[in-house]
């Protein structure tokens, strides 16, 4: 069984394992009921207070939906080190351009060539209520081990650690 955590380390443990995943896939909800994924990119931040800020053009299909329905689905994955974190909250669409400049990285120009200060450009705050991740073992030696064990004793090797983080009630 899953465990819920609401303490500090259990939100370090997310941070640690999202900060430098460079794209998410956020899911939002459409005006008929249906779930749209799409990469993302967050704005570079120093430290997670429980805000992610990702830039967006506005109007766009996403800005429709997170009006209509602000509930939203940030998806990291790093294959690689194979950690893995959801984390569900609810968005806004914020249109703010001294944030706007703040957040800026002149790697954003390509996607938004007038800048931070256009009228077209927003940003989409996401307040993060719930998380859980995957913290899988990735060495090779720790995985033909798990596979040695569950093929003699037919018990599943230890998985890695699966918590879920609680950070604010939804509101």
């Amino acid at each position: 069984m899953v465990e819920r955590r609401t303490d500090d380390v259990a939100q370090d443990k997310i941070w640690s394992m999202i900060r430098n995943i460079r794209v998410a896939t956020m899911v939002t909800v459409d005006d008929q009921g249906r779930m749209r994924g799409r990469p993302m990119r967050a704005a570079s931040l120093q430290q997670f207070d429980g805000t992610l800020w990702f830039f967006t053009a506005d109007p766009s299909p996403k800005v429709r939906e997170i009006i209509g329905d602000g509930r939203v689905l940030l998806a990291y994955a790093d294959p690689v080190a194979e950690n893995y974190a959801s984390l569900s909250g609810t968005a806004r669409i914020v249109q703010d351009p001294a944030r706007q400049r703040d957040l800026w990285s002149e790697a954003l120009r390509s996607s938004f060539p007038a800048g931070p200060d256009a009228p077209s450009t927003a940003l989409i705050e996401v307040t993060v209520h719930g998380a859980e991740y995957w913290d899988v073992p990735s060495s090779s030696l720790v995985q033909a081990y798990g596979y040695v064990k569950a093929r003699l004793t037919g018990e599943a090797p230890d998985g890695g650690a699966n918590e879920k983080v609680a950070f604010r009630p939804p509101g």
